[in-house]
């Protein structure tokens, strides 16, 4: 049951902290992760135990050394980031004399519904603690001692640190909790939905309190008949095998038919572990497995994408400005490249410290979504007695 006054107040005593009590707790967090990294493994070779290794979400449900790692620098790279709070975003004063300031502030509650990503618990954490909001977690039943594992090293560090230990809930892995937290109104003001597209679909048709959407991801990359083929070589290969089951890892090649002859120079680095597929369209594989469509120009690769893309990653390679130019210009996604691979759509890797998610919508935020895009706004006004 979702203790709906505590995490309330939580919000409210997170919005009295200061910056620096803030950015204290976060770098505790990260200089205590690893003390606790036995416990966390520990708790992880549970939940992999559970999943057959040839799931592609298993490779997203494994965490290592190395990957708790990289979640403690994340939480040391939000801890260095700027306060996004209190950011004045436009200032006027009018004619009567009335000055009006548009300034950051938290959200209050932020929900995140999430499947077998437990990096995702540390990333959101230090996010929305950052942003002044408290936050409720709704993971999968996939990581669930991961993740209570992990809240246990959170809530740890939230009393060393004199917060309420609500600032951060982790609900029941039940499809129970989730219904709650769908329905959780005059509670969560914003929910977002992070995993597959049917979690996502489903979060929206469902859902009776503000979503923001982060998509699933049908990522292309177009090599373009001017393309340099070394550079494009190791842009495909980054972008597919960097990390098969991330949501901007490559899913379709589109090649210039003039090019066909250089296929199996271009492809060669992964052809022994790589399946490749030439009739199958708009598919995120999130796997070893990959589709390669022959196109006869840039307009054919921009309907394509047109058709089949998920407005996530899409990349062009080319050594023609024009030709780079139409597709940066046409390509309607929320991050479109240009002789770089599509790994690179992470906030980390955009300078943001984390992400919560990437957002494939258009209202409020789109693209990797980070401490400026979990605020809001507010107006404020001073006067000097005027009367309308």
């Amino acid at each position: 049951m979702i203790n709906k006054e505590n995490i309330k107040s939580a919000s409210r005593s997170l919005a009295r902290k200061t910056e620096g009590e803030v950015n204290g707790l976060l770098l505790a967090m990260a200089d205590t992760l690893m003390e606790h990294a036995d416990a966390i493994l520990q708790a992880n070779a549970l939940d992999l135990e559970r999943m057959d290794p040839a799931d592609p979400k298993y490779d997203r449900l494994k965490l290592t050394t190395e990957r708790l790692e990289d979640m403690a620098k994340g939480c040391r790279d939000v801890a260095h980031l700027p306060s996004p709070l209190g950011r004045e975003l436009s200032h006027k004063v009018m004619p009567n004399g009335l000055d009006i300031r548009r300034v950051a502030v938290p959200f209050g509650v932020i929900g995140v519904i999430y499947e077998a990503r437990p990096n995702v618990t540390l990333d959101v954490t230090a996010l929305c603690l950052k942003a002044g909001s408290a936050v409720v977690l709704k993971g999968g039943s996939d990581a669930d001692d991961t993740n209570k594992a992990l809240l246990a090293f959170i809530h740890e560090n939230l009393q060393k640190a004199g917060f309420p230990l609500d600032t951060v809930t982790l609900l029941p892995a039940t499809r129970e909790a989730t219904q709650q937290l769908l329905e959780a109104e005059g509670l969560v003001d914003v929910l977002i939905p992070r995993g597959s597209a049917g979690l996502i679909r489903y979060v929206r048709e469902h859902a009776k309190v503000p979503v923001i959407e982060t998509g699933a991801g049908v990522v292309h990359c177009y090599v373009d008949r001017d393309a340099d083929l070394d550079m494009a070589r190791r842009i495909i290969h980054n972008a597919k095998c960097r990390r098969v089951s991330v949501c901007n890892a490559l899913d379709c090649l589109l090649l210039h038919r003039d090019l066909e002859p250089q296929l199996s120079y271009l492809i060669e680095p992964m052809q022994q572990e790589v399946t490749i597929h030439n009739d199958e369209w708009g598919r995120e594989w999130l796997s070893h497995n990959m589709s390669i469509r022959i196109v006869d120009s840039l307009d054919q690769a921009l309907e394509h994408i047109r058709t089949y893309g998920s407005g996530h990653s899409e990349s062009i390679v080319t050594q023609n400005p024009d030709t780079a130019e139409r597709f940066l210009r046409e390509v309607d996604a929320a991050c479109v490249y240009h002789n770089a691979p599509t790994s690179f759509t992470d906030g980390g890797q955009f300078g943001l410290g984390a992400e919560i998610g990437i957002s494939t919508q258009k209202l409020h935020a789109r693209g990797p979504m980070a401490l400026e895009e979990i605020t809001t706004s507010k107006y404020i006004i001073k006067g000097n007695g005027q009367v309308r």
